[in-house]
C-alpha cells in the first residue's frame, strides 16, 4: 500500500479508536443501566410490586387562603408562590410551578413522579389541605427513568446526550469493523445475524 494511503488509514484508525473508546467510556454505565431496566420492563407484569400510599393533611393559614379567593385567569394556573412554599414545608410535597385544576370548590395539583404519584388539594373555602403520595418501589422508579416518565427536563436532556454517545459508539464500531473485516471472516455474518434476528422475530411472531 502506498505511504500516503497508509498514513491516511492510520489517521482514520487513530480517530475512530479515540472516538470509540471515549464514547464507550461515557455511555458504559448508562448502557448497563438501560439494558438492566429493559429486562425489568420486559417482565414488569411478573414483578410483584405493592404500592405504599401515604395520606397527609393540614390547614392553610388564613392569609394564604385569601390568595386563593380570586379566580385566576386560567383554570390551569399554578398556585401562588407563598402557598406552594407553605405546602412544601407542611406536607413535604412541592407544587411550585405545577399547573393546578381550579374549580369553585378547590384547587387540585397533580404531582406525578418516577416510581410513584402524588397530588394535593386545597379547599378554597375552608383552607383544608388533603394530599396523598404513592410509592411503587425502586424497580418502578428505575423503569420510569428508562422511559423518561415524569422525570423533568434535566433527565430528558441526559437521555438525549446518552443516546448521542451510543450512536457515536456504534457508528465508530461499525467503521472499525469495516476496516478490520478482511482479517476477520465472521465479521459481516455476525453483523448480518444481528440485523436478521430481530427482523425475523418481528415478521414471524409479532402480529
Amino acid at each position: 500500500m502506498p505511504r500516503p494511503k497508509l498514513r491516511s488509514r492510520g489517521w482514520w484508525m487513530k480517530q475512530l479508536h479515540m472516538w470509540h473508546w471515549m464514547s464507550a467510556a461515557i455511555s458504559l454505565i448508562g448502557m448497563a443501566g438501560f439494558a438492566a431496566t429493559g429486562i425489568t420492563l420486559n417482565h414488569a407484569e411478573s414483578i410483584d410490586a405493592k404500592p405504599a400510599v401515604i395520606g397527609r393533611g393540614g390547614q392553610l393559614p388564613a392569609p394564604l387562603l385569601h390568595m386563593l379567593a380570586p379566580r385566576p385567569a386560567s383554570d390551569k394556573a399554578a398556585l401562588p408562590a407563598p402557598v406552594a412554599a407553605h405546602l412544601a414545608r407542611a406536607i413535604g410535597l412541592d407544587p411550585a410551578g405545577k399547573p393546578g385544576e381550579w374549580s369553585d370548590a378547590d384547587v387540585y395539583v397533580a404531582l406525578p413522579r418516577p416510581g410513584g404519584d402524588a397530588w394535593v388539594s386545597i379547599d378554597r373555602h375552608s383552607g383544608a389541605i388533603t394530599a396523598e403520595r404513592t410509592d411503587r418501589g425502586w424497580i418502578s422508579y428505575l423503569n420510569d427513568l428508562h422511559k423518561g416518565r415524569n422525570t423533568g427536563a434535566a433527565w430528558q436532556w441526559f437521555i438525549d446526550l446518552f443516546a448521542a454517545a451510543c450512536i457515536i459508539f456504534t457508528t465508530t464500531g461499525l467503521l472499525l469493523l469495516q476496516i478490520l473485516a478482511k482479517n476477520r471472516r465472521l465479521t459481516w455474518p455476525l453483523v448480518g445475524l444481528g440485523l436478521a434476528a430481530p427482523l425475523l422475530v418481528i415478521i414471524l411472531f409479532i402480529h
